[in-house]
């Protein structure tokens, strides 16, 4: 076998998908050795793709003992490291074997953080130290053009800042877990005996702490009072209710002006006609994305990730792991058009974009070096896509369509009413050019009213005048959308890890819920022990440091080792003060843990005894698991329930609708959870639709 240029992919998809791209008949032979697959390809002398499985190395410390604090570490490859990763020692033996015999390398991986220390590692380690002659290709988009265009234009060296600014991100995110947790970890065992695994990080914390501030704020929120005046008035035939100005914090002051209001008819005192432009939306980064998607279809954050990741990898959108909003012309606007109008969904829409002279997307002001923002390829499915990547998919398409459309025109009415004296006022509004918005539907939603014909002295009729009391409401609490953007907002963790960390924080059951996430006592004391021993851990100003200095590093304005030492000062400062105060953090923590597991198999109120408790159970007698009451223990309250013997069950807040019985949520692998009504006499048969 004759030399070859060897190039390094970072999974066998894209290694697929590279090699069908630079082969000139666009058919390179696939190979297998020992159960890795790899490609070969002809194109200007033979090439060899070889795909890696993510990460293959990972950090490790030096030191086996289980103890901390731990700052002496290394990369390793990953089998060394984590149990599970054995498979990874033999992916590693057949790069290296095809390593030896290639006489130039290129780093194909994924152009991001991840990407390059993927191919960083695997050069400098599997193939001997080939990082410092390998060559770089770099795209944003896995169609066979730019595949190709991206081989002829090789980067003649690494983007090295951009490897070392993922080192130092990696090295210091490990070294913050894995001295925090096991600080926290070995507190709660040497306190109750019993292991249990507590984590928290340099961005988990201040998160944790974000959700556990607004917990606080609705658990002391303390509703107060106000009434709402509103009159139902009619003119021409329309009726409309208006409402008084202000909000009326007595009932006094209220009732007062109810009575003064007390009319048959009203006269219009003022009719104030306005046009406003309203700019198409700019294109979406990834933030944006996950955002939309979970105000549209429910997606979490890390679920729309996977499904762009899918799709990215299908060539039908590009890298979808960007903080841009830009959207350069050297993506070929027209050109993606032009593809789209094959699916009928679009042709009409693109068809329409395709005859304005100039295409000029809306950009926002958020830029990334390394792509541009989230955009269909113009590539169509193969086959038909699921519903959820159809969705997410129809969304990227849209929205592309939208940022090149003219802005909408809305006319907006805003009328006083004088009864009595006493002023109200309504607002209508109407659509008078659709602009973007027809190429946004049905992801744009906006209210078109009926407008009468409305003029300053019409008089106007008074159905009624109500009073109605209504009570402050406390802050909501966040869901998957609302904490993704103030995490954004606080600039702590990156566009890739934020989905990653909120997942973290639910599996470590420092939350309750999947939408509406309430701190569970768990993660309030891993709060409260942070806050109160090493408070600069929480702090999203501490985090938010780092981050800004290690994005000085991928410019190359900052020093890796400068950064390292300044983490682990703080590290050392904290790690020490744990120490010192391990036996009152252990009891602190073992308290909660106990009391997150009682937590965790409270199904909710007994619907018969109504003064018990109803709790996963285990037989004595069989070792199966049960719903019963704890009013058992007591001869009060024989109530039992079955549950299915296998799945992970996770109790519900809102009983059953038809019979009031409480509801599970049953998680199998490889299956979508579904919701189950415990009563085995259900009217809706014992379980709800998944």
């Amino acid at each position: 076998m004759g030399k070859y240029t060897l190039i390094v992919t970072e999974k066998p998809d894209a290694a697929a998908r590279i090699a069908s791209a630079l082969d000139v008949l666009g058919k390179p032979e696939r190979n297998q050795k020992s159960g890795v697959p790899y490609f070969r390809a002809q194109r200007n002398g033979e090439i060899v793709v070889v795909p890696a499985i993510g990460h293959l190395y990972t950090i490790t410390s030096r030191d086996k003992m289980r103890g901390y604090p731990v700052f002496d570490y290394e990369w390793v490859p990953r089998w060394q490291a984590e149990k599970g990763a054995s498979k990874i020692r033999t992916w590693l033996k057949v790069i290296s074997e095809l390593a030896a015999d290639a006489e130039s390398f290129v780093d194909g991986c994924d152009f991001d953080i991840e990407g390059s220390i993927i191919g960083y590692t695997i050069l400098k380690y599997a193939c001997g130290e080939k990082q410092q002659v390998a060559k770089r290709m770099k795209y944003s988009t896995l169609t066979t053009e730019e595949l190709q265009q991206s081989y002829e234009r090789l980067m003649p060296k690494l983007d090295f800042a951009l490897v070392e600014a993922g080192l130092t991100r990696h090295e210091i995110d490990w070294l913050y877990g894995i001295n925090l947790s096991r600080a926290l970890t070995t507190a709660a065992k040497e306190a109750s005996g019993q292991y249990a695994t507590l984590s928290t990080g340099r961005v988990q914390g201040p998160t944790l702490r974000f959700l556990e501030e607004r917990e606080k704020e609705i658990l002391c929120f303390v509703p107060t009072p106000y009434w709402k005046l509103t009159a139902k008035i009619s003119m021409n035939g329309t009726t409309v209710a208006a409402e008084y100005p202000e909000t009326l914090e007595t009932l006094k002051e209220a009732t007062e002006l109810k009575e003064k209001s007390k009319a048959k008819q009203g006269k219009i005192e003022a009719v104030k006609v306005t046009e406003s432009l309203l700019s198409p939306p700019v294109p979406f980064d990834l933030g944006a994305l996950q955002s939309e998607a979970y105000k549209l279809f429910h997606l979490t954050p890390m679920r729309t990730l996977t499904i762009l990741q899918r799709l990215y990898i299908g060539a039908l959108i590009s890298y979808p792991r960007t903080s841009s909003q830009k959207l350069p012309p050297s993506i070929g606007y027209r050109s993606i058009l032009k593809k789209l109008r094959a699916n009928p969904a679009y042709n009409r829409h693109t068809a329409e974009l395709l005859t304005k002279k100039d295409l000029k997307p809306n950009e926002g002001k958020k830029i990334d070096p390394a792509h541009p923002a989230i955009y269909p390829t113009g590539n169509l499915p193969q086959k038909p896509l699921d519903d959820a990547p159809r969705n997410v998919f129809d969304l990227v398409v849209k929205r592309f369509l939208a940022v090149f459309a003219e802005p909408a025109l809305r006319q907006n009415v805003d009328v006083t009413v004088s009864i009595s004296g006493v002023p109200f006022g309504f607002s209508l509004a109407r659509t008078l050019s659709e602009g973007w918005m027809k190429f946004y539907k049905p992801y744009v939603q906006v209210k078109d009213d009926a407008l009468p014909t409305l003029s300053e002295g019409q008089q106007v009729y008074v159905k009624r005048v109500t009073l109605k009391e209504h009570y402050t409401q406390p802050p909501p609490r966040y869901n998957p959308r609302s904490l993704l953007q103030k995490m954004e907002k606080e600039e702590i963790g990156t566009k890739a890890t934020r989905a990653v960390i909120i997942e973290t924080l639910q599996e470590r059951k420092y939350l309750r819920g999947t939408d509406n996430f309430a701190v569970s006592a768990l993660g309030f004391e891993v709060v409260e022990v942070l806050q109160k021993y090493c408070p600069i851990v929480v702090s999203s100003e501490m985090t938010r440091n780092l981050e800004e200095r290690m994005d000085l590093i991928q410019q190359g304005k900052e020093n890796k080792q400068a950064v390292l030492a300044g983490a682990v000062e703080t590290l050392k400062t904290a790690t020490a003060e744990l120490r010192t105060k391990e036996k009152a953090v252990g009891v602190q923590l073992s308290q909660a843990l106990q009391r997150a597991r009682l937590e965790e198999r409270t199904v909710g109120f007994c619907p018969n005894c109504k003064s018990g408790q109803l709790l996963i159970l285990h037989s004595k007698k069989t070792g199966k698991r049960f719903v019963g009451c704890n009013n058992y223990f007591q001869g009060k309250c024989s109530t039992t329930y079955p549950l299915p013997q296998t799945g992970m069950v996770k109790p519900l807040a809102n009983p059953c609708k038809s019979c009031g019985a409480p509801v599970v949520s049953v998680y199998m692998r490889a299956r979508k959870p579904w919701r189950l009504c415990l009563n085995p006499q259900c009217p809706s048969k014992g379980a709800a639709k998944p």
